[in-house]
């Protein structure tokens, strides 16, 4: 079992700034040293003066948010004889029965962060602060803590951008976690459990990592440095002292550290992180091409031994004005290696749509080239997703929704005559999900009114006054109605 290393006492979902009323901000100026690390060193006998200088830049994260209690009361609580029998107390003010609950509670969650920037960015994971209403940062000692705004966050790869009103702070320097080989030294910082600053040392056990089902993009750094939860958002080092990674996940049955923990390789992390800080959301390219794995059976057939082989190609996409066909299978990008479609897709979803890429693939048992313009991957998210602000406009905030693909139509079984804006993502505390609405839904119709596409779902969900919305969906081979009321 898969267990997210996050938060020690809750999570939930969270509201950034709206595309056009976020305050304009400048590049992040981050301290980058790509120098390979000296493999050849003589064993250290102390990480001390590493610890020393890297440590200051880890923080503590604290976040809270006010959720809604859905406890429904036994109608035995009104039978007199129970109360009799079994001493439910009577109304504190003198009413016959229980006291109604709270109809609020306050979760609390706790995690760690990196600062990277002198005047204030800090990188944490998007699952330690998912659903605030409210983030704090402390470090130092004595300790100093300062109230957090949500720059932004990208669930996709579990990645959030924190910023505090603060100057000279001791930024960390980031490494290069591509050129990272298993067996190198790391040292993971963090504070678990909420104990307190922590540090441990461990070996890269595995690079790229995927297939684990844990976020959408997966290319972890695997470790054996001891992670627990509250060490999320916390930094991976080298034995340098630079951050490689940001510690993210465990993999174990008990909830405890078994020995194999998971880091978002750096680079990626900090291209989703300057991504977030210039626009406030991400744009990832799109190529336009649904492939499968290259088997022992398929390698013979097709004269490879690795990459990704197209089966389909989406009409007037990049790669299909590149002239690909099924049947091609895709080697290299850029003069990166393919392996596998997982490889793929976290190389193209690193380029920003508008990028030109070389493209190496066999067809016919030869190697052929060609370059094509990435576009932008098609999935919008309605009334903002992600990216939608405190002020609430708009109806289904929270979901995320992608035109219908031949992929999207094998995975979720939806047959051809079925046409709408399939359900990408839902935030589990969003009126939409309390509603009913999941992943592999597909939306027909908003308040009556056919939808067709994504496009159409964004512009109806923008239009639609709210706060209930009729929401027509397809689901398990059938439609149903549901009512979302984005006033609870």
């Amino acid at each position: 079992m898969i267990f997210s290393v996050c938060t020690v006492l809750g999570a939930g979902s969270l509201a950034l700034y709206a595309e056009g009323t976020r305050p304009d901000r400048a590049p992040m100026k981050l301290q980058v040293d790509e120098k390979p690390i000296d493999r050849d060193a003589a064993n250290r006998v102390s990480y001390a003066p590493i610890v020393k200088k890297t440590s200051p830049s880890v923080v503590y994260v604290f976040s809270s948010k006010k959720v809604r209690n859905v406890i429904t009361q036994n109608p035995l609580f009104n039978d007199p004889m129970f109360r009799r029998f079994f001493g439910v107390p009577d109304d504190p003010n003198g009413n016959q029965g229980p006291s109604e609950p709270p109809s609020h509670s306050i979760q609390q969650s706790l995690g760690s962060g990196v600062i990277v920037t002198s005047d204030g960015y800090i990188l944490t994971n998007n699952h330690v602060v998912d659903g605030a209403d409210e983030v704090k940062v402390a470090f130092g000692e004595p300790r100093k803590e300062f109230k957090a705004e949500v720059v932004g966050r990208d669930a996709k790869v579990d990645i959030a951008v924190l910023k505090i009103d603060a100057k000279d702070l001791p930024a960390a320097t980031l490494g290069d976690s591509d050129q990272l080989e298993v067996g190198d030294t790391v040292l993971a910082i963090g504070d678990p459990f909420g104990i307190g600053l922590t540090v441990t040392h461990g070996i890269v056990s595995a690079v790229g990592r995927g297939d684990l089902g844990i976020e959408h993009y997966e290319d972890f750094i695997q470790t054996d440095a001891p992670i627990n939860p509250g060490n999320s958002g916390g930094a991976l080092l080298d034995s340098s002292g630079r951050v490689v990674g940001i510690n993210t996940a465990i993999l174990s049955r008990s909830g405890g550290f078994n020995g194999v923990g998971f880091a978002i390789p750096i680079n990626l992390a900090r291209s989703v992180a300057e991504q977030l800080v210039k626009t406030g959301h991400v744009e990832r390219g799109f190529m336009g091409v649904n492939t499968q794995e290259v088997t022992s059976d398929l390698a013979s057939e097709f004269g490879v031994n690795h990459g990704a082989l197209i089966t389909d190609v989406t009409p007037d996409s990049p790669a299909d004005k590149a002239g690909f066909k099924s049947g091609d299978v895709i080697v290299k990008v850029n003069d990166v290696s393919v392996e596998d479609p997982r490889r793929l897709a976290l190389t193209v979803s690193r380029l920003a749509p508008g990028t030109e890429v070389k493209v190496e693939y066999i067809r016919d048992g030869k190697t052929k080239t060609v370059k094509l313009t990435l576009a932008s991957l098609p999935s919008q998210s309605l009334a903002g997703g992600d990216n939608a602000a405190a002020k609430d406009d708009g109806v289904l905030n929270g979901v995320t929704v992608s035109d219908i693909n031949y992929q999207a139509r094998e995975q979720f079984h939806i047959p051809d005559d079925v046409k709408g804006a399939l359900v990408t993502d839902v935030d589990p505390n969003s009126a939409s999900a309390l509603a009913g609405l999941q992943e592999g839904d597909v939306i027909l119709s908003l308040d009556r009114q056919t939808v067709k596409n994504a496009d159409e779902a964004v512009k109806l969900s923008e239009k639609i006054k709210g706060p209930k919305v009729t929401v027509r969906l397809w689901r398990d081979g059938g439609s149903r109605y549901i009512v979302v009321d984005e006033s609870q």
